[in-house]
């Protein structure tokens, strides 16, 4: 037995015992009373609808809806059902019934380009995405069902931009509206995976067993605390739903030694529901020395005793490891470096209906992310010492590099110091917390006038981490932090609706901070009319946000640094400065949604402006010098110091357009505008900007390690879009996809062979534009059986999305599923 499949069969396992227990269980059948109401997108009691109770494709039974919307069903407590509900200018609606055969379930109809979806990111409970005034936008498993990691369906998102540094594998930021990639509060499960300071590595994330993302573009420091930032992306779990365990099994390959496997186990019984998956990917990429794989195991199990209780584990657990080539344009040889990461999230949570207008939640959370980064050998060409015959460092191969801004240079970069080789880096981060919920709602359920509900939670949490490297001393921190939460959410006549509240964050670092935020969104035409216009939305909202220092930031801090000098107190006193403290942000944003053709085309304009400040920034050792620090305190540092100067501005326009032009064919597009702009800088790009003599362009200022004041922020394009076209029929669906991506600034952060800059280039459109396209189609050959092939970079172009490092280029996967039990076969 090999490796992968002892770990196979280990981790599948407990899953296993569930399908035995299902196939050994006999179910003894009883009647219950079903009912509900049934509401339009805004939550106004729809009458007349027809509600049908379905059980493998036969209707058993059909009733209509009152006066007030209810309707009263006869169901069976064990079987498979689903309620499909019709009303005029509405979609047919399909709600499934869980195996528990609850008591009661409100069925919420949709028009053809807005579905019933209903978020948790934007208020914190359960509200359908109608009466939601923050830009949020909600993914499910149809918007992804064949990509390997869970960045890529992100790109089609309005606001959105995602820049890798290489090709799989290589790390992947997230930039939301212009703010930084480690700005956004991410959630597995409700268990946040930022590492102490906010990173998050997206190229580790694979869609395994993902069943929904919801992506929130603007701060949300209020319910989620620290790190929420710019934005919030919350992945959810897929759960078992049917009595009769459901197995799929996939298998793909494709060129550059790619193949994926992936199996998943899920069912219900029934109080009780489980999903496992484990999915292991492989690519040896385009690029020498970059190869990749990913390993993700994913149980989300669920018990509920009684219709009013509800209790949930879930447990991802993912090994990665990939080659770390550098940035194989800008030195010609690729580095003989690794990197490897094993996370744990952990985490469980109790949600109890007390009363009919009360409801209580207790989750707890553990995270354990451990990183490696492994310098095996130096790589380059060996620069002798002419005096003293030592090695001074290790030079790149000689290239040629080109800007898309129509600048270039020419020569050898240093690649490497002398030093310890193997060199190890080390990161491990461990999280623990609590978090308690109570929501109230203050009027009645059955109200048509208005509705509020209150929302109030407490969250304890416990970080701890250190961060080590060959020849350094170690970095380490323990923080206990506390945080309160108020809000509350209402609606005027299902056709206003609002969201206020404030965070209240205690953080062991830098100490007391409140985040306000606010939303409003008022229907001038309420959506499912048969009109050419109707469902006009106009929303607003305003917010701030927070970010604690990593754990390497605050023990490398210029005012750490400065406390230990001599004159170190008059340097801290002259320019201000302070210990690493909190970065901020501040929002607001406001916008129209307009559904046309009775709803079978929606469009949407809306307009940000972001404030951050108190960015934390890197001065270099030489920016120390030039500040007037000792070189003896300046070689004491590993290689520069951080403090809290940053700020810029990103404002701009988002468009985002839906078309159901047909039964079988929708399209979808989005722009984004951005605007962004450095407005204050401390580092040594902004205060003292390096200019390349030797070149012809010695009378352009350059930012080396950071933007100059004036400019735009890296990696960030003024334009992007994106666009899809979906078709399905029969057995057979199709889409094809786009990200198109403007010029970006950034630098080369390269030194010559004599430590000078004669191989910077300006940073204005340093990096290219690029269009991404990407092409998926299935086709079922069986009831039981699908193949599939997914194309991406389809025109095969060259591009980087971060400068010096190619992305890959035509690539393609092809695969099958197989789904076994579930709904295709039956208990005799």
């Amino acid at each position: 037995m090999t490796r992968t499949t002892h770990r196979l069969s280990q981790l599948i396992t407990p899953s296993v015992l569930f399908l035995a227990a299902a196939l050994s269980h006999a179910q003894t059948p009883h009647e219950a009373t079903l009912h509900g109401t049934v509401k339009d997108p805004l939550g106004a009691v729809v009458q007349g609808a027809t509600i049908s109770l379905i059980h493998d494709g036969e209707v058993l039974t059909t009733t209509q809806s009152d006066a007030n919307g209810m309707y009263h069903l006869t169901v069976l407590t064990t079987g498979h059902y689903a309620l499909r509900s019709t009303a005029r200018t509405f979609v047919t609606t399909e709600v499934t019934i869980p195996d528990s055969a609850p008591t009661h379930l409100d069925i919420t109809l949709a028009t053809p380009t807005a579905t019933e979806e209903v978020t948790v990111t934007a208020t914190g409970t359960p509200t359908p995405l109608a009466q939601v005034a923050a830009p949020v936008t909600v993914l499910t498993r149809e918007d992804f069902p064949y990509n390997q990691d869970i960045q890529e369906p992100l790109r089609y998102v309005p606001g959105v931009q995602i820049t890798q540094t290489g090709q799989s594998g290589g790390t992947s930021g997230l930039y939301i509206r212009g703010g930084d990639t480690d700005a956004n509060k991410v959630l597995i499960d409700g268990i946040p995976a930022n590492d102490v300071g906010g990173a998050v590595e997206f190229a580790n994330i694979s869609t395994a067993g993902i069943a929904r993302a919801e992506v929130l573009r603007e701060p949300n420091s209020a319910l989620y605390g620290s790190d929420a930032l710019a934005g919030v992306v919350s992945l959810t779990t897929r759960r078992g739903t049917t009595p009769l365990p459901q197995l799929d099994y996939s298998a793909e390959g494709g060129n550059f030694g790619t193949y994926r496997q992936e199996a998943a186990l899920g069912g219900a019984i029934r109080k009780l529901d489980y999903f496992s998956d484990f999915t292991r990917q492989d690519t040896g990429n385009s690029v020498a020395s970059s190869a990749f794989h990913n390993a993700t195991f994913a149980d989300n199990i669920g018990y509920q005793p009684n219709d009013t209780t509800d209790l949930r584990f879930n447990f991802r657990h993912i090994t990665t490891s990939g080659g770390q080539p550098n940035a194989i344009l800008l030195y010609g040889i690729p580095d003989s470096a690794n990197v490897s990461e094993q996370d744990r999230y952990l985490g469980a949570v109790l949600n109890s209906q007390t009363t009919s207008r009360w409801h209580n939640q207790l989750r707890y959370g553990s995270l354990r992310l451990n990183f490696l980064y492994s310098d095996y050998a130096p790589t380059g060409v060996p620069q002798i010492d002419p005096e003293f015959g030592g090695i001074d460092d290790y030079l790149g191969a000689p290239v040629t590099i080109r800007g898309a801004n129509g600048y270039s240079v020419s020569g050898q970069a240093i690649f490497q110091y002398p030093g310890t080789y193997p060199s190890f880096s080390t990161n491990h981060t461990a999280r623990d917390f609590m978090y308690a919920q109570t929501d109230y709602r203050l009027t009645s359920p059955s109200a048509q006038r208005f509705n509020l509900l209150a929302v109030g939670g407490f969250k304890y949490e416990d970080e701890r981490g250190s961060t080590v490297s060959t020849g350094f001393d170690p970095n380490t921190t323990d923080r206990r932090n506390y945080s309160t939460m108020l809000e509350l959410q209402g609606d005027f006549d299902h056709r206003a609706y609002f969201t206020i509240g404030t965070g209240l964050e205690k953080n062991a670092v830098f100490g007391f901070a409140a985040t306000p935020r606010a939303s409003l969104g008022y229907y001038l035409v309420r959506p499912g009319g048969s009109s050419l216009f109707s469902g006009t939305k106009l929303h607003a909202s305003f917010s701030k946000g927070i970010k604690e220092p990593s754990i390497y930031q605050q023990a490398n801090s210029l005012f750490g640094l400065l406390s230990t000098l001599p004159d170190g107190g008059s340097l801290i006193s002259q320019n201000n400065i302070s210990p690493a403290g909190a970065e901020t942000s501040r929002t607001y944003d406001g916008g129209i949604d307009q559904e046309l053709a009775g709803g079978k085309a929606r469009v949407g304009l809306t307009y940000f402006h972001n404030e951050f400040g108190n960015g934390l920034e890197f001065l270099s050792q030489s920016a120390l010098t030039s500040f007037g620090i000792p070189q003896a305190a300046v070689d004491g540092t590993q290689f520069g110091a951080y403090v809290n100067s940053l700020a810029f501005r990103a404002q701009g326009l988002e468009t985002q357009v839906e078309i159901k032009l047909s039964n079988h064919l929708f399209a979808r597009g989005g722009y984004t505008l951005l605007d962004a702009v450095v407005q204050r800088s401390f580092s040594s790009s902004a205060l003292a900007p390096v200019f390349n003599t030797s070149s012809n362009f010695s009378n352009i200022a350059i930012g080396s390690y950071g933007p100059l004041v004036g400019a735009r922020p890296f990696r960030r394009a003024r334009n992007s879009a994106y666009f899809g076209l979906t078709y399905t029929q029969s057995r057979f669906s199709a889409a094809l996809n786009g990200t198109l991506v403007g010029k970006r600034d950034d630098s080369t952060f390269l030194t010559d062979a004599d430590f000078g800059n004669s191989l910077l280039l300006p940073n204005h459109n340093l990096i290219g534009s690029y269009q991404r396209l990407e092409a998926t189609g299935s086709y079922q050959v069986a009831r039981r059986l699908v193949a599939y092939t997914e194309i991406q970079n389809l025109l095969s172009e060259h591009y980087s999305e971060a400068f010096g490092y190619p992305a890959l280029p035509f690539n393609f996967r092809s695969g099958i599923r197989v789904t076994l039990g579930g709904e295709t076969w039956k208990l005799k």
